[in-house]
């Protein structure tokens, strides 16, 4: 019997095109009980196009935050967010662009302070991950592409942002399962999502005494467009089968984490990560 979770599928340049995905992620469920946990907040989510980006950038919608979304040219991706943002009553703005980038982050700092005034939540969400053999393979170039891009831009946003955040503000970090056990054919990446966890602690203690939180979550396999544009139409077919559910998470399923985190409920948490990883013992 074949163990293949979805059909054989690949693409050609990263972050990739949810709507070339067959099937396309679910970004929400339509089980979901909103309850106005963040009514009048405002949040900037970096890669909220698509994949876990657009899941947060929904569930905040749902929630009552209006949203600004950032993404590098995904620009039908983007415009399906906006709509499903602003669908649920939320204001939305999306912003093209390299996160990597010191001086485009600065700038999307003051423009997205300009159009709404305020930032009460933080997502640094945007990842890119290529997948090599050996470390032998990995050019420099990329190296340096892939901590400009999930470490860098964290650190340039952080920078920007949390000198006007405040009390009940909070910033929170996509990291990985890859961050705790590792993972042989994606060493550059892992070695970002590991440097995210060594921020956060460090930023969560700078920050704690001015009431804003810094958090995490560490998904396993989630069902997104960077996995048919990070691996071949064979890996793709089974990704998700390397964990206990046997079956990669969709965006739904992880969405919510992002909502706790950002709303009352995880007032005594900070510095900590949340692990959604299909059943991975961890022992963190």
């Amino acid at each position: 019997m074949s163990d293949q979770k979805q059909p054989k599928q690949s693409q050609s340049e990263q972050p990739g095109d949810e709507s070339a995905m067959r099937p396309e992620p679910e970004y929400i469920r339509d089980s979901y009980r909103a309850s106005d946990r963040l009514k009048g907040k405002v949040a900037l989510i970096t890669g909220g196009d698509s994949g876990i980006g657009r899941a947060v950038a929904v569930h905040y919608a749902a929630e009552g935050a209006d949203v600004a979304i950032v993404h590098l040219e995904e620009h039908d991706d983007a415009a399906e967010t906006k709509r499903l943002v602003e669908s649920r009553g939320a204001r939305c703005e999306v912003y093209a662009g390299d996160v990597g980038d010191a001086a485009f982050c600065y700038q999307l700092a003051d423009d997205v302070l300009a159009a709404f005034g305020r930032v009460n939540i933080l997502v640094n969400n945007a990842a890119e991950q290529y997948d090599w053999e050996d470390i032998t393979q990995i050019p420099d170039e990329q190296l340096q592409r892939t901590f400009q891009t999930n470490i860098f831009s964290h650190f340039y946003l952080c920078k920007a942002l949390s000198a006007q955040m405040g009390e009940g503000d909070t910033i929170i970090a996509t990291s990985s399962i890859n961050a705790f056990k590792g993972n042989d054919t994606l060493i550059d990446y892992s070695a970002t999502k590991g440097a995210i966890q060594g921020l956060v602690r460090s930023l969560a203690q700078s920050l704690v005494g001015r009431g804003i939180r810094v958090n995490a979550v560490a998904p396993g396999p989630v069902w997104t467009p960077l996995i048919p544009a990070s691996f071949d139409a064979e890996k793709t077919a089974h990704f998700g089968g390397q964990v206990p559910m046997d079956r990669p998470a969709q965006p739904s399923e992880i969405g919510p984490a992002y909502v706790y985190l950002a709303s009352e409920e995880s007032s005594y948490m900070s510095g900590q990560t949340l692990h959604l990883n299909g059943g991975v013992i961890l022992n963190t």
